[in-house]
């Protein structure tokens, strides 16, 4: 802001003849000069919201007294005055100037800026509001020589003479206009220029997206309706393989009950029917029922033990699959051209057969026993101990020679009394016979209690 300086006295025809700014096209050069987005004063009108029509000092006369004057002391209010302020409302400290500077504003608000090459002088620009003296446009002079200050103030408080804005010059016909580095302000108020300026760094809505929303399938006919029907029916080769699948599904299905059934739940029965088995024997033992003689098919007459395997084991007349073997029971060869002797006898072979595999499995690791392992009969009357002494891993089932009096292969050369075991082999097979024979080592009465092999 500049003070009118002193001894400037206005136009000879009045500070109204040519408008407040004193010469012709001030006042427009003065409002291309403002640049100000934010606010754009009319003429005879004032937006700034610091400005105050009362403040407004009148056209000071040609000659000045020496005492300072309210006009001079409204542009310093944060100086220190060196008399006592003058009488009367006073501004508040801190307080901005009573009117608009459109100089100021703009450096304050863009930041110091260089004046521009491309605007040239369209006469004196004022640096004030539209009342009171307009400064020359020439540069201000060093502290010597510049004009008197206002009495009062300090030297240090002297306000310089701001630049003046160039006004911008007519183009010239045919000359293209230069581009105005300053963005154009947008139409309206402060909000809607806000809003404006946010929405440059938003995404722009563009059209919606064809994918997303697909028109909507026309109608068929009744012709194209029927071939969509017929299309979306299976044919007969889907229809067939899925019948297909459903029968090895319930094939699969089938085989592994069978499995589980053979594995688990036959060896679980047989144990069942075993131990009710060997029960009936042994309580028909202590009651004296009948005594020894011809035992029918399926009777069971005997209990064999194998303490090497923990076997203990009901042995019935005959090798029956359905009667005696598939009960859990171990089948003594004695029918037919297939009988064999009896513990009791004196000499000869005492032939038995039990399944290796399901059905409760009695002689499944009898492969596992060693020459000496003792191998228990108990009857009516007697405990008959035989101690195993060779092995036959495979031979055919048609081989009967293993069971002869004198077996074929077992190392016996006379008439004795043995034992033969016979099984299936490999296991869950019924291709080959597993054989494994005894010789009785021990007799002992039931009365005399049990053998060694028993007791230890």
């Amino acid at each position: 802001m500049t003070a009118g300086r002193p001894g400037h006295a206005a136009g000879p025809e009045g500070p109204d003849a040519h408008g407040a700014y004193g010469t012709d096209g001030a006042f427009v050069a003065a409002v291309d000069g403002l640049a100000d987005p934010l606010n754009d004063p009319l003429p005879g009108g004032h937006t700034s919201p610091w400005f105050r029509s009362d403040t407004v000092p009148a056209a000071e006369p040609a000659t000045r007294s020496a005492a300072p004057s309210s006009y001079e002391t409204g542009y310093a209010p944060r100086q220190e005055l060196h008399q006592a302020p003058p009488q009367g409302p006073q501004q508040p400290q801190g307080a901005p100037n009573e009117w608009y500077d459109p100089a100021g504003y703009q450096r304050d608000w863009y930041g110091p800026q260089e004046p521009s090459g491309r605007r040239a002088s369209a006469g004196p620009v004022p640096s004030a509001g539209p009342v009171g003296p307009i400064a020359p446009a020439e540069e201000p002079a060093p502290a010597s020589a510049s004009a008197p200050a206002a009495p009062g103030l300090r030297p240090e408080a002297r306000t310089e003479v701001m630049p003046r804005i160039p006004a911008e010059p007519e183009p010239g016909p045919g000359a293209l206009p230069e581009p105005d580095p300053m963005p154009a302000p947008a139409p309206g108020g402060r909000a809607e220029r806000r809003r404006a300026a946010k929405a440059r760094g938003r995404r722009r809505p563009g059209p919606p997206d064809q994918k997303a929303a697909p028109a909507a399938a026309a109608p068929m006919s009744r012709v194209e309706a029927r071939r969509a029907a017929r299309a979306a029916k299976d044919s007969p080769a889907v229809i067939a393989s899925r019948a297909v699948g459903e029968v090895f599904i319930s094939l699969g299905v089938l085989m592994l009950l069978f499995v589980t059934y053979q594995l688990w739940w036959t060896n679980i029965r047989a144990d069942q029917i075993a131990g009710k088995e060997t029960n009936r024997i042994q309580d028909s033992w202590a009651n004296d029922d009948r005594k020894p003689g011809v035992f029918a098919p399926g009777e069971g007459f005997a209990i064999m033990h194998i303490p090497q395997l923990d076997v203990v084991a009901p042995i019935a007349e005959g090798i029956d699959k359905e009667k005696v073997l598939d009960r859990g029971m171990i089948g003594h060869y004695g029918e037919g051209s297939l009988k064999t002797a009896m513990p009791s006898d004196k000499q000869g072979n005492f032939s038995v057969a039990g399944h290796r595999n399901t059905h409760g499995e009695p002689f499944r690791y009898i492969n596992k026993l060693k020459p000496g392992d003792p191998i228990v009969v108990e009857t009516r009357d007697a405990y008959y101990t035989y101690e195993m002494t060779g092995i036959l891993p495979q031979t055919s089932p048609s081989n009967v020679s293993v069971i002869e009096p004198i077996p074929v292969g077992s190392g016996f050369t006379k008439p004795g009394r043995y034992l033969t075991l016979t099984t299936c082999t490999p296991e869950f097979t019924s291709t080959y016979r597993l054989i494994v024979w005894g010789k009785m080592v021990d007799e002992r009465p039931r009365s005399e209690g049990k053998p060694d092999a028993l007791v230890g």
